[in-house]
């Protein structure tokens, strides 16, 4: 706007500063879904900051694959504003990104293998590079990812009294309670092909679009998935819509000095922060449900070896297995994972991580930024 005057824009020049053809605006116009609702001082149809702000939204989200029904329905929603879409779009992005790096380390490691002179069958072909994030890092669950106990019962004792329970983002079903109804809703083939036999019936889905009639369950949980989900807060309000109860294992990374607190993250793996910008913080998750925040302690021998579970086993980290079981070190990358194990390899022999962490040694839990949200 110059001078008080809004500047409008014709299709035409749209077209070009968009890299679209008309014939594209001109359909979007059609089928109701961006109208060029200004008019020239010639009279002719042109397009306000509203409108073009509402075309970049619906741009961002047919470059990443969505239908243009699915497009209006999400430019539609009345309860999203032009943040919250960014901070959506963002999420999705971040997720190509990870599907991306995902598929990167896929490449890398057959380069690897064909410069040895070894040739990976077709079956493991397309199961690596068909992978999604979970896809690779699921097969390494079962060998560290188990229920630690004591967080479990935290977990159920928030469920109340419910007997109807859905687990969203269920993985494995590590933390399923196993004396109510639950149904399991898990997008990723890997891990619900390894849910062991008996587990609850498990629907492929995601937290965003779940496929139940309203408050259909008395409860609804989600453990250490939210950070996962492309729109964390439009998935929560699908918990909260088919459910009575919402109870969520997250994590908090509203507090500045979060990565501080642990010495994996502070000394060796910095850029574990740019994973959690621009994702809604621990708060705003709350208000979306109407939920009160509880603390999670870890204890040092946790059983469950998810990213912060060795924080007073340091060793564990050198393990390759370890690291596969857990999305972080897929998401950071390659040559950020190189540096962060050899540093504090390094560290752990010279005796310089004995020295910097000493005060850990006679604590029997740490609080490392883990929360449990109950609505």
């Amino acid at each position: 706007m110059v001078g008080g005057v809004e500047e409008l824009l014709t299709v035409g020049r749209v077209a070009e500063l968009a890299g679209v053809s008309v014939r594209t605006l001109h359909h979007y116009d059609e089928i109701g879904l961006v109208h060029p609702s200004a008019r020239t001082a010639a009279g002719y149809r042109a397009y306000s900051a509203d409108d073009v702000e509402r075309l970049t939204e619906v741009l961002a989200y047919r470059r990443l694959g969505f239908g243009l029904r699915e497009i209006a329905d999400l430019v539609d929603d009345p309860a999203t504003d032009a943040v919250a879409h960014l901070r959506r779009l963002r999420g999705l992005l971040l997720e190509q990104r990870d599907r991306a790096a995902a598929t990167v380390s896929a490449i890398d490691r057959e380069l690897k293998a064909r410069s040895m002179g070894i040739r990976t069958t077709s079956e493991e072909q397309l199961r690596v590079f068909g992978a999604q994030l979970y896809e690779a890092i699921g097969s390494a669950y079962p060998a560290t990812r188990h229920t630690e106990p004591r967080i479990a019962a935290k977990v159920w004792e928030a469920l109340g009294d419910a007997r109807t329970v859905l687990n969203v983002g269920a993985g494995t079903g590590n933390y399923e309670p196993p004396d109510r109804d639950v149904t399991a809703v898990e997008p990723s083939a890997i891990m619900r092909a390894q849910r062991p036999a008996g587990a609850a019936r498990c629907v492929a889905a995601s937290a965003e679009a779940l496929p139940f009639e309203d408050q259909s369950f008395d409860a609804a949980m989600a453990f250490s998935t939210v950070h996962h989900w492309q729109d964390p807060i439009a998935g929560l309000r699908e918990l909260r819509r088919v459910a009575r109860r919402v109870v969520v294992f997250t994590h908090d990374s509203s507090d500045a000095g979060w990565l501080h607190r642990f010495w994996l993250t502070r000394d060796y793996l910095p850029e574990v922060g740019d994973l959690v910008v621009g994702r809604p913080l621990v708060d705003e998750l709350a208000r979306s449900i109407g939920a009160r925040i509880e603390p999670v302690l870890i204890p040092w021998d946790c059983a469950d070896g998810f990213f912060e579970a060795f924080w007073r086993r340091p060793e564990a980290y050198l393990e390759e297995h370890v690291r596969r079981a857990v999305s972080i070190w897929t998401r950071v990358g390659p040559d950020a994972e190189r540096r962060a194990v050899a540093g504090l390899a390094e560290d752990l022999s010279s005796g310089r991580w004995a020295e910097r962490n000493r005060d850990l040694v006679d604590l029997d839990a740490a609080e490392l930024g883990l929360r449990l949200l109950v609505a």
